[in-house]
């Protein structure tokens, strides 16, 4: 059964970092997609980094109000997917989902991470919030 385990979250003053990881087990990230997600009070879910499948060859996509300050990584051999998480603001105060690509599907990354397509199975949320 595939399941997705979140931690790293916190409260964090704004300009702070936080370090989110997503384990894995029952699938391989070697040959599935898998993204960061997130979703504020009153706001609709967002797509913020996603990594194709491969190891070393995958690609990544980053949504335009985290390039630059988030970083997605995997560790194959680890099955866990990080979110460095660098430069925090207030409005990146949030729940953090993880999710992974299931089924296998064709969609290229950034396509995916948008809409979230063939991201069938999600961990449980852990919260984010960048408070002074």
């Amino acid at each position: 059964q595939l399941q997705l385990v979140e931690s790293g979250g916190g409260l964090v003053q704004p300009g702070g970092s936080l370090k989110l990881s997503c384990a894995v087990s029952g699938a391989n990230l070697g040959n599935r997609a898998i993204g960061w997600f997130r979703q504020a009070p009153e706001k609709e879910r967002e797509g913020i980094a996603c990594i194709s499948s491969g190891d070393a060859d995958a690609t990544t996509y980053y949504a335009d109000s985290v390039k630059g300050r988030f970083t997605i990584s995997k560790d194959v051999a680890k099955n866990t997917v990080y979110l460095r998480m660098n430069t925090l603001r207030p409005e990146d105060t949030a729940v953090y989902y993880c999710a992974v690509e299931d089924p296998l599907g064709v969609l290229p990354v950034a396509v995916m991470c948008k809409t979230a397509h063939d991201f069938g199975v999600w961990g449980q949320g852990t919260q984010v919030t960048v408070s002074s």
